[in-house]
């Protein structure tokens, strides 16, 4: 069970497993938020500054260019730079948090992650305003 309302919060999904982001976005939807998504880095660099989403939730291996680098761009720019971007990797090593923070990951969730976990973790971060890394693998 959800506790805030997160009626009218815009998350950004990006992964490149159809699977993937459909399960999330699907949860997130009926969790309450509004979702749209992106396959690659480069797609949700485009899609976040067009759209400006509340919350992104990256995965790091992504084709044509990869999450970190996304997040990189993400960052470095004034209109999203105050996005904050949960990475969602398979990625497990603690070197990975370290170098998700590096690259400007506020949040750090490992694969496989519960829906429900991840909603939890996205209205944490929307609530505290506060950006840190939460979760160590």
């Amino acid at each position: 069970m959800t506790t805030m309302q997160p009626a009218g919060k815009l998350v950004l999904v990006v992964d490149d497993f159809t699977d993937n982001r459909e399960m999330y976005s699907e949860y997130l939807a009926f969790s309450g938020f509004r979702v749209i998504q992106a396959t690659n880095g480069r797609e949700a660099v485009e899609t976040a500054r067009a759209e400006r989403p509340d919350i992104i939730i990256m995965d790091l291996s992504l084709p044509v260019m990869d999450g970190w680098e996304a997040t990189r761009l993400l960052k470095a720019d004034e209109g999203t730079r105050d996005i904050p971007v949960v990475a969602l990797t398979g990625h497990a090593l603690a070197a990975n948090s370290k170098e998700a923070r590096a690259a400007g990951c506020d949040s750090f969730l490992t694969k496989p992650c519960m829906p429900d976990k991840l909603v939890v973790e996205i209205e944490r971060m929307l609530q505290s305003g506060t950006l840190c890394i939460s979760s160590k693998p």
